[in-house]
């Protein structure tokens, strides 16, 4: 088994039940979906059949590539080496993109304003965060820590 790293602010995901409902929560309709960091491939297992023809995963970790390539083979043409901060999101979908994910917790931030920088083609975004990103998105106005991210969130995304 792969250890999390924490230069990459990986945090393994290791509760099914828990893996399972946030992959119910991303509906049926999506063109495309895009699994960010899959690790050892938790939301993986439940996304591969329910959305495998039109399903990839971006991964930046070498080893965990390597564990998703053993577990899992129908990912074969489906698995992206690379940074999630600099793919063209274009490329997987005109419209009607999901992205869905358990996002390291150093790139929380950034991986959201990458996803709003395509708010025309994401249409649905589902993940786990860490709690202060998380509090952030979800400050009212007048909240210590509303600001852009809570904006631009709140405007385009439910």
């Amino acid at each position: 088994m792969i250890r999390p790293k924490k230069h990459l602010g990986q945090h393994f995901l290791t509760d099914q039940n828990i893996a399972n409902k946030i992959v119910d929560q991303l509906s049926a309709d999506a063109d495309a979906v895009i699994e960010v960091g899959a690790g050892t491939g938790m939301l993986t297992k439940f996304l591969i059949p329910r959305h495998s023809k039109r399903f990839w995963v971006v991964e930046i970790d070498r080893e965990s590539i390597a564990y998703l390539q053993q577990h899992y083979p129908q990912l074969e043409d489906h698995l992206i080496e690379g940074d999630f901060l600099r793919t063209d999101l274009s490329t997987f979908a005109s419209n009607k993109l999901a992205v869905i994910g358990n996002f390291p917790y150093n790139i929380g931030s950034q991986i959201l304003f990458h996803i709003l920088d395509h708010k025309n083609i994401v249409s649905e975004v589902v993940f786990m965060i860490q709690k202060e990103v998380a509090e952030r998105i979800a400050a009212p106005p007048g909240n210590k820590t509303y600001g852009i991210l809570s904006v631009l969130l709140q405007a385009y995304y439910d």
